[in-house]
């Protein structure tokens, strides 16, 4: 039924069913029309951005797009945001206080609020989608560490009811995923990472994010500082059981480097520093 692709980091390249984070979007989607039907007006441009990302994600698969094009493609999934005002402008941040972007005007055009929705908004998603889709590759890193992003959203947010069902349905697909029975595909990796920014973006809950995600930043970092300055990409070299690297040209390459791991011991080692940065966000959260 679903296309498969082929197992990189197992011994014997199994042959995976690909792309099975289209449940994921389809069921979100549906989930969030039925919380708009019962008057959530927030659950209409949370689906329209999902449904945006999966379909984006879909193209990828499908093409497999140049990194030089699938980076701007998450500015296309804030449109909804965007279109539907979702957010407030009044931007909460622990380090410059709150940020009015609706106080500024000019010549009576609201020049702060379409600057926070057409430019700030497509910032946050935009880097937030590509540093989350950028930790991959590995059975889990795209179901297990965003389902404990999106824990740590639900927690230090009222409106939480959004994520029940892309919660569940994220952690049923990580169990399989995790043990290397389906891929999500870049359609489950960009949906899911979409919902996470434009979660905090309607939450008005943007530095729980940022710090959350914190080793996803230093992931993309080392990424594309190897990029532009040695012209090198980040790559794991499989050794029996064990993936290892020459070379720390990103986070899963940095562990490697030091101590070889099964795939795993990898993605369980990467899974508590997202888990150790989200306490970190929910703790900052519980004392601000």
């Amino acid at each position: 039924m679903f296309p498969k692709a082929v197992d990189q980091h197992k011994e014997d390249r199994p042959l995976i069913p690909n792309g099975l984070g289209v449940i994921y979007v389809l069921a979100s989607a549906i989930y969030l029309f039925l919380l708009y039907f019962l008057k959530n007006d927030a659950a209409l441009p949370l689906a329209g951005c999902i449904l945006f990302g999966g379909f984006m994600g879909l193209i990828d698969d499908w093409m497999d797009l140049r990194w030089r094009f699938k980076a701007f493609l998450p500015i296309f999934a804030s449109l909804p945001l965007a279109v539907l005002r979702a957010g407030n402008p009044v931007m909460a941040t622990y380090i410059l206080g709150k940020i009015d972007f609706s106080k500024f005007h000019l010549n009576g055009y609201p020049v702060g609020e379409i600057f926070f929705y057409f430019v700030v908004i497509p910032i946050i998603v935009t880097v937030a989608t590509n540093a989350i889709n950028q930790l991959g590759g590995l059975n889990g890193l795209e179901t297990v560490c965003p389902s404990i992003v999106m824990i740590g959203l639900m927690v230090t947010s009222t409106n939480n009811a959004l994520l029940f069902i892309p919660l569940a349905i994220n952690l049923i697909l990580a169990a399989f995923n995790y043990v290397g029975k389906i891929f999500v595909g870049n359609t489950g990796s960009f949906a899911i990472g979409i919902t996470l920014a434009s979660y905090a973006i309607i939450a008005n809950n943007e530095q729980t994010l940022l710090i959350s995600i914190l080793p996803y930043i230093f992931n993309s970092a080392l990424i594309l500082l190897n990029v532009f300055l040695v012209g090198k990409t980040a790559h794991l070299i499989l050794k029996g059981s064990k993936l290892r690297s020459d070379s720390k040209r990103s986070l899963l390459t940095l562990i490697t480097y030091y101590k070889p791991l099964t795939e795993r011991k990898l993605v369980l080692a990467v899974s508590f520093l997202v888990m150790f940065s989200t306490f970190v966000s929910i703790f900052v959260w519980s004392i601000w």
